[in-house]
């Protein structure tokens, strides 16, 4: 009787593969919730960081009577322009960081709005890095 119980301490081959199988199963119909998910998020924390960067627009407009050009862009919320007076300029407004996307490139800036007029507008051509798209590869802009 003690022999019995020595040999059954281990699994199987058999019992080890079918937990593996399993495993594998549940894996392959999580997964691609999981990555459709990280499109939107991502997307929804662009749209955050968009709200950001027009809030320091918005300090930027107040302390220098005037928003960027599009020759100037974003750098003047970083590093003062060259035709504002020092005492005006109150920044850095920003981190050189937050005027990238979540997909590792820079927000596009558009002085003269269209999706906003009177105010600039803000562009992330999403996923894909394209113009259009749609899904995960949609353009985001600020509203």
């Amino acid at each position: 009787m003690d022999r019995k119980n020595k040999r059954r301490k281990a699994f199987t081959l058999v019992e080890l593969l079918v937990v593996v199988l399993i495993i594998t199963m549940l894996a392959a119909f999580v997964t691609p919730r999981l990555f459709t998910g990280i499109g939107r998020t991502k997307a929804q924390l662009s749209k955050a960081k968009m709200a950001t960067i027009e809030n320091a627009l918005g300090r930027f407009y107040m302390d220098c009577d005037r928003y960027p050009d599009d020759a100037e862009g974003l750098d003047v919320l970083i590093e003062p322009p060259a035709d504002i007076e020092e005492d005006k300029w109150h920044g850095p407004y920003l981190k050189r960081s937050d005027l990238v996307d979540l997909w590792g490139r820079p927000y596009i800036y558009v002085a003269e709005g269209e999706v906003n007029p009177g105010t600039p507008d803000l562009i992330s051509l999403g996923q894909d890095g394209m113009d259009g798209g749609d899904g995960d590869n949609a353009d985001i802009y600020n509203d």
